[in-house]
Formats: structure tokens, C-alpha cells, sequence
């Protein structure tokens, strides 16, 4: 069981009500509510520590208004571990019970329990939905408006789906044979195997990439982008083909156990002592992976594995900085411009403008924010024009724009007008629910086609661009 009262009790004195975070927070802009606030939260926080306040129904509503965005976190002169305070709120609300519901308590079971701790299953169930996408039984479905007779709430998620790819990341990357002291296959582009050939044993580079589960199903390109821009800066990349949810998901909504559970079983998958990193792909993922050390440090049987691993653990971005990866040539070999018009040649890398938009874990949980855009910059034709207010959050928040889609949709709906401002034909993100949020923002507002894609995917595509 974990609750507030059990936690150092240090954490939670740390804040000092200065109100520095205020002005990052998007909850608390939106309504000027101290509540609303980091400030505010920790406040009832601590009152239910101390036992001054007993866990209610509004205290739980509360804890998950919070977007978990982490800006406060960079705002905070006194360095309050605000993920670790709001996880155990919120496990503390759940375990309490005061939003239980059937329904409620159904949909946590079936998706926390069942389907993000089961990655076959989780397949099969994205295999069924790219079936009825791909064979165009929803276009008809929508014609027909059967998508009326959905529920209220359905009816409004059903648009906002990600679109499931035709093969997973399995199915793109596949396994080699690799020395007999490897525990794990090396993870190669099934089309680019010629391109970029496995470096022999001997390099110094050894890596495992994680697949992630929604990113297994919706953007398994991103995946096979990140071995391939490995691959090509000298790597020896494994990718086991059935990995498990990380569990952000599970510990950003109160299930500690089951997140417990799931970084057992990663630990067990993959062991950080046989590589040189471990790569994550995806913001939000990345930086549940980095907390394993902490959230295992009392498990005799795994925190010292757990903590090897959070040393080890690195976004994507942040990695090929540190190894000074190569910088893409124009076709022909020349060197990338400084800034410029795109040729014909790399038309299909990227357009002649660029924006980015940080995830909030990736930024304020994982402190990458500098690591994407030197990535950006370094692609051939490509000029990275800045979004203002890259670093507010989009709404998306994990499942954010599911619980609250009000809140969620004006975060959307002022992201893309940022996003538009910039002038950019394509904006770079670096996590699916980020995605996913700007892919439907922009797909609904008024202007010209702004494409959403991963930094990876473009890097990947002016390495192929340059043969």
C-alpha cells in the first residue's frame, strides 16, 4: 500500500508556498484557483499526511485535474519531487476508493490490469482495430452515422483514435543472429539491413531499444526509425519483439502495484548490465523508465538491477548527442546549409520549415529539451523556426484529454495556434500522446497541412536520402 503518510516527510515539506510555479501551470491559468495549483495540491497533500483532511471524493477529483505536466517541477527553486507526491496521491485515491464506480472500476480493470500488462494481447486487439480501419468498415461506419448510436463519451473519443499501423515493430525490425554471449537478437530495419550493416562485435556501442506498447501499435515506424539512426551511427541495437508496458501508465494513474509489477518484468526482459544503454523513444515512457531506481530501492531481489538501469536509461535524442552523432549529408555528399530552401532531392525529408513541440516529460521530467532541436538543426535544408510556448502542455497528459476533454481541448486548441503561427509545414514531437493530440488538433482547425512527425523519423529518412 502506498499513501502520504508514508513518504519521507521531508518531501513533502520541501515546497515553500513561494507561488514561482504558478505562472507554469495550466490548470491553475485556467481557473485561478489555488487549488488548481501545484502549490495548492501539495498543500492538501500534506493536510492528508498530517491527517487533517480525510481522502474525499474532491480531494480525488483534484488530484486528477492535475495534468502531471511537470512544468512546476522546472519552476521550483527548492526542487520538490512533484511526480513522486501526485503518483502517491493519486495510488492513495484509488486505494481509498472515493471515485469508485462499476463503469469506472471496469474500464480501470480491464485496460490497467488486463490489456496494458499483456503485450499479446494487446496486439491482437490492434490487429482487430487496423482490420476494421484498413478495410474501410469505419469510413463506412461513420457515413452511415452508426456512430451516432455510440455513447456520448465514445462517440466523442472514437474520432481521436490513432490510426494502427499494418505491421508492428517486430514485424519492421527483425532479429539476426548475434554472438553467442548476447542474451538478445540484434534488432535490424528489415529494408535497410544492406544500408546500414551491424557493426562487428567488437564496437563499443551496445544498446537495447524499448518498443513501448502504444508506440508498439500506432508508430511502429518511429521505432524502426530509431534502430535504423542507431544502426547508422555505429550501434549494435537489440530489440527483444514482445516487451511489456513500461507502467507509466499504470503509476501516473494510481496502480503502484501493477506498475511495480511491469518494471519487474522489464528488469527480467533486459538486463542493463549487458549494454551501454537503454533508449526510449517516447517522452512520457522515458521518464517512468529513468524513476525504476526509485520505485524498486526497497526490493532487495531488484533495486540494485533498477538502479543500473536508470543509470543506463536515455532518450533517444539525448543518446546520439552524447555519442556526436554524424550529421546527415545533402545528396551528393555535400554539407547540410545552414539554412535554406529543401531541394527536389530531399523533398521527402522534411519541409523547408520545422517547429517543435516538447513533451512535457520529455522536457520537465527528463531535462531533454536542447538534445531534439541540435537534431533538427543538424538535417540537410531544414530551418527549425521555434513555437512559442513550446514547453505548455498540449492536454493530451497520458489520458488527459480522455478524463478531461474540456480543460484538454482549449490546452489543443492554443498549442495549434502556436503551432500555426510559427509558419512550419511540420511539426517534430517526441511522444505518441503529444502526437496523437497535435495530429487531431491540426486535422480540425482552419490553415494550410501541417504534417507531425518524430524527430527520428526525419533524421532517418536524410540518412536514406543520402545514397
Amino acid at each position: 500500500m502506498k499513501s502520504l503518510s508514508d513518504l519521507d516527510y521531508s518531501v513533502l515539506q520541501q515546497c515553500m508556498h513561494c507561488g514561482l510555479c504558478l505562472p507554469t501551470c495550466p490548470t491553475y491559468e485556467e481557473t485561478q484557483r489555488e487549488r488548481h495549483s501545484p502549490r495548492g495540491r501539495i498543500a492538501l497533500m500534506r493536510a492528508i499526511a498530517d491527517g487533517e483532511l480525510a481522502v474525499s471524493q474532491s480531494f480525488g477529483e483534484e488530484m486528477y485535474y492535475c495534468l502531471g505536466c511537470l512544468a512546476c517541477t522546472s519552476a521550483c527553486p527548492a526542487g520538490v519531487n512533484y511526480a513522486e507526491l501526485l503518483e502517491t496521491a493519486r495510488a492513495e485515491v484509488e486505494q481509498a476508493g472515493v471515485l469508485a464506480s462499476p463503469t469506472r472500476s471496469l474500464i480501470r480493470t480491464l485496460t490497467l490490469r488486463v490489456l496494458f500488462t499483456r503485450p499479446r494481447l494487446l496486439r491482437a486487439v490492434g490487429r482487430l482495430l487496423w482490420l476494421w480501419q484498413a478495410s474501410g468498415l469505419q469510413a463506412l461506419a461513420r457515413r452511415a452515422g452508426l456512430m451516432n448510436l455510440l455513447p456520448a463519451n465514445l462517440r466523442r473519443l472514437e474520432p481521436q483514435a490513432p490510426t494502427i499501423l499494418a505491421k508492428f515493430s517486430h514485424q519492421l525490425i527483425r532479429p539476426v543472429e548475434s554472438p553467442a554471449s548476447a542474451p538478445l537478437n540484434v534488432g535490424r530495419s528489415m529494408l535497410d539491413v544492406e544500408r546500414y550493416p551491424s557493426p562487428a562485435p567488437a564496437s563499443p556501442r551496445r544498446v537495447a531499444v524499448l518498443t513501448g506498447c502504444v508506440q508498439d501499435l500506432a508508430f511502429a515506424n518511429i521505432n524502426r526509425a530509431t534502430v535504423d539512426v542507431l544502426l547508422a551511427n555505429g550501434c549494435e541495437v537489440h530489440t527483444p519483439p514482445v516487451q511489456p508496458c513500461c507502467g507509466s501508465l499504470h503509476a501516473h494513474n494510481g496502480d503502484h502495484a501493477s506498475a511495480l509489477a511491469l518494471a519487474r518484468r522489464q528488469l527480467d526482459l533486459i538486463n542493463p548490465a549487458d549494454f551501454d544503454a537503454i533508449i526510449s523513444n517516447a517522452g512520457g515512457c522515458g521518464s517512468h523508465l529513468r524513476a525504476y531506481g526509485h520505485l524498486l530501492h526497497d526490493d532487495p531481489a531488484y533495486a540494485a538491477k533498477a538502479a543500473a538501469w536508470s543509470a543506463k536509461l536515455r532518450d533517444i535524442h539525448e543518446y546520439l548527442v552524447e555519442i556526436n552523432f554524424r550529421a546527415p549529408t545533402q545528396p551528393g555528399g555535400s554539407n547540410p546549409p545552414a539554412s535554406g530552401a529543401v531541394s527536389a532531392a530531399t523533398a521527402t525529408i522534411a519541409a523547408t520549415t520545422v517547429t517543435y513541440h516538447e513533451s512535457c516529460h520529455l522536457c520537465h521530467g527528463q531535462k531533454v529539451s536542447a538534445q531534439p532541436r541540435a537534431i533538427l538543426r543538424a538535417l540537410p535544408g531544414v530551418v527549425l523556426n521555434e513555437c512559442a510556448e513550446s514547453q505548455w502542455c498540449c492536454g493530451s497528459a497520458g489520458i488527459y484529454n480522455i478524463t478531461q476533454p474540456e480543460t484538454a481541448a482549449r490546452l489543443q486548441e492554443r498549442k495549434v495556434g502556436h503551432v500555426r503561427a510559427s509558419g512550419a509545414q511540420v511539426v517534430a514531437t517526441a511522444n505518441p500522446g503529444c502526437h496523437l493530440q497535435l495530429q487531431n488538433g491540426l486535422a480540425q482547425s482552419t490553415g494550410p497541412v501541417v504534417t507531425v512527425t518524430h524527430p527520428v523519423i526525419l533524421l532517418a529518412q536524410a540518412y536514406a536520402a543520402e545514397k
